[in-house]
């Protein structure tokens, strides 16, 4: 097997699309799995929609999976950087060799005429293809014209996809496409043939929305005297509707899920398992990934994308941090919500308590921020536990937590369980008004975690605070 050479190829014209993000990850492990060259090319040539936003959202998406590149912008490697619209020279010389060896022409047709014929095409309920008018017209360089590629009028194009099987396409229903614009700019097909000639790339794996492009392409390669690559269709990403996967069916840009608060380890173990498989095993290391990844288990079938499943992958990733790097990872987001926090014991703390009841950073912050912002009292909460039978309660509780020297655990648990047998009580009729009075709702942590957490000074005034309200 030659050693691999894959690449990417996005158009910067919005952010890293989940899906695209799947197709960078599966080339990715196969060149690191076989010892070979990942290569990134920007393909910018549709002009009004391209932006240098879009382009640093592909970096900035493609750097925090960790799906680092080899040759392609800002590595320059022999060949790059790689954006298509500083190689239109190369495009043009390769266009002007298929028109010297007969394999291309001119074309002069005007937007007019090609209307005219495609309507007329539309009202006969027939589907248009170019009748090569200008098939055999000599070049006329001097003429507004495209070029286009001439396509042989029978038999047909067969490959063999490593996911889909063998794909065969009958010449009759390709046409004579248009391959180089009047203003040098190159159409898709024949852009990226180009790149992946002089870019020796030798296995394109892509989403099987190109599998209609892939005998066209084949045919240009041929055309131009350079080897075949192999070909790898990816099944696409629906949503639970099975329709192809959009906004509606929530985020799907790669930056939206770390600004949720997702772990890139999750989302590239998510991504992964969309298509692939490895046996039953559901969670893999990066260094798994490389080591198992193979394009033959890869399905033919569209994976459904599922926000449930993800957000467990991502919490069961999160599980296994230690509690100093859920702490270091978690506070960007504390900070980013405007809450104090700090790397410190407290955080540490606090992420402990998280471990098992959060899936994201983000509902870290959604669920914790009480123990660095002042309480949001829930209104029924506040009914039902506030009340004049509890004041006693939050008293007595306020008295002996002043009264310890440490907020030790088994100090703390032992101060609960003295005022529940005092007043005949169960444990929980003793917790849940401290609970109310110190995170403003009924559900928290174990209440010595939150004493804990909040520190002896700050516990005590949100007690004093409750008594208050109490009256």
């Amino acid at each position: 097997m030659d050693t691999p050479r894959v690449r990417f190829a996005p158009s910067p014209t919005g952010y890293l699309h989940i899906g695209g993000a799947r197709t960078a990850l599966f080339n990715w492990l196969w060149a690191r799995r076989n010892g070979g060259t990942f290569v990134l090319r920007i393909e910018d040539t549709d002009r009004e929609r391209s932006t240098q936003a879009a382009v640093d959202a592909i970096f900035d998406g493609m750097r925090w999976l960790g799906l680092d590149w080899d040759e392609g912008p800002e590595v320059g490697g022999p060949h790059g950087p790689y954006f298509q619209t500083e190689r239109l020279g190369i495009y043009a010389e390769q266009a002007e060799k298929l028109i010297r060896e007969g394999k291309a022409y001119a074309c002069y047709c005007t937007r007019e005429t090609l209307d005219a014929q495609r309507k007329q095409a539309e009202a006969e309920k027939r589907q248009f293809r170019y009748p090569g008018t200008c098939r055999n017209l000599p070049y006329d360089p001097s003429r507004p014209h495209v070029i286009r590629f001439r396509v042989p009028e029978t038999g047909s194009t067969t490959f063999v996809d490593l996911v889909k099987g063998p794909i065969e396409t009958p010449h009759e229903v390709l046409q004579d496409e248009v391959i180089l614009r009047g203003d040098g700019v190159p159409l898709y097909n024949f852009g990226a043939v180009v790149d992946d000639v002089t870019m020796r790339i030798n296995l394109v794996a892509r989403g099987d929305d190109h599998v209609n492009n892939t005998a066209r392409q084949i045919l240009m390669y041929e055309a131009l005297g350079y080897p075949v690559p192999k070909f790898a269709h990816l099944p696409m990403i629906l949503g639970a509707d099975k329709a192809r996967l959009s906004k509606r069916h929530g985020a799907t840009s790669v930056t939206a899920y770390r600004d949720m608060g997702f772990l890139p380890e999750a989302v590239v173990n998510y991504l992964v398992r969309l298509g692939w498989s490895h046996g039953d095993q559901e969670l893999f290391t990066r260094e798994e990934l490389v080591r198992y990844f193979d394009f033959k288990d890869v399905g033919a079938t569209a994976g459904v994308f599922n926000p449930e499943k993800m957000a467990w992958v991502n919490h069961e990733w999160l599980k296994k941090l230690s509690d100093e790097e859920l702490a270091r990872r978690a506070l960007p987001y504390f900070l980013a919500a405007g809450l104090p926090a700090a790397d410190d014991a407290k955080l540490r703390h606090v992420c402990a308590v998280a471990r098992e009841r959060a899936r994201t950073f983000g509902e870290y912050v959604q669920q914790f921020r009480y123990f660095y912002a002042p309480i949001q009292l829930d209104p029924k909460a506040k009914a039902k536990f506030l009340t004049a039978d509890t004041k006693p309660i939050l008293e007595a509780v306020r008295a002996g937590l002043a009264a310890l020297e440490t907020l030790e655990t088994e100090a703390i648990e032992k101060l609960f369980h003295s005022e529940a047998e005092q007043r005949g009580l169960g444990l929980g009729k003793i917790a849940q008004p401290v609970r109310v009075a110190l995170t403003g709702g009924t559900a928290s942590p174990g209440m010595y975690d939150v004493v804990q957490i909040l520190g002896k000074e700050e516990t005590l005034r949100r007690l004093d605070d409750a008594i208050r309200l109490v009256g």
